[in-house]
């Protein structure tokens, strides 16, 4: 099967959200530091709840669009983010998102989460170019797309209306054929 879950890592487990992972998901979704580059949040419980009734029912899809992932640290079984994919129409290109509980920052897990859903992306489900934005202010979140091999395409000016002022993106991609050319480079992790 070409979309098998979870996804593993060393040290996290990606799987599909859970009725139970409200008050995990509600604990970052409602802290304004987390959400500050998010065009969403800070969340009520309600708009938690209902973020994750979206993901439950962005999985039924067929086909599926939408790869809204809970991060779970393997050695403790919380949850501490989420991270996905979201497809295009023609299936083969998708933009990457990702958010992160305070706690989890820091630490790499947002690289080692990132990392697994490119190759998840690119391996499994075949897709040509994945995208991502990031506020131009957010340099934790650059670093990111920066350490999985991501190009900066772009800067996007004052395209986003947020919380009452224009911000600036920056605009990111990777092509299928720069990831299988980094994967076998060598000295790379193939992990």
């Amino acid at each position: 099967m070409r979309d098998r879950l979870p996804l593993q890592t060393e040290r996290l487990e990606l799987r599909d959200f859970r009725e139970e992972d409200v008050d995990a998901v509600h604990e970052w979704a409602s802290d304004p530091e987390v959400v500050r580059f998010m065009g969403w949040g800070p969340n009520t419980r309600e708009q938690t709840r209902e973020f994750l009734q979206r993901k439950f029912a962005e999985r039924t899809g067929e086909p599926r669009r939408t790869w809204g992932l809970a991060v779970v640290r393997r050695d403790t079984g919380r949850v501490i983010g989420s991270v996905g994919l979201r497809l295009n129409e023609h299936l083969q290109q998708a933009a990457l998102g990702y958010c992160y509980h305070q706690d989890a920052w820091g630490q790499g897990f947002a690289t080692e989460a990132a990392l697994e859903v490119l190759r998840f992306g690119f391996e499994q489900l075949g897709l040509h170019r994945i995208h991502a934005s990031a506020d131009a202010r957010n340099g934790a979140s650059v670093r990111v797309l920066d350490k999985i091999g991501m190009r900066q395409e772009g800067r996007l000016r004052e395209h986003v209306l947020m919380r009452g002022e224009w911000r600036d993106s920056y605009l990111y991609a990777i092509l299928q054929h720069e990831w299988t050319e980094r994967r076998e480079a060598p000295g790379e992790r193939h992990d």
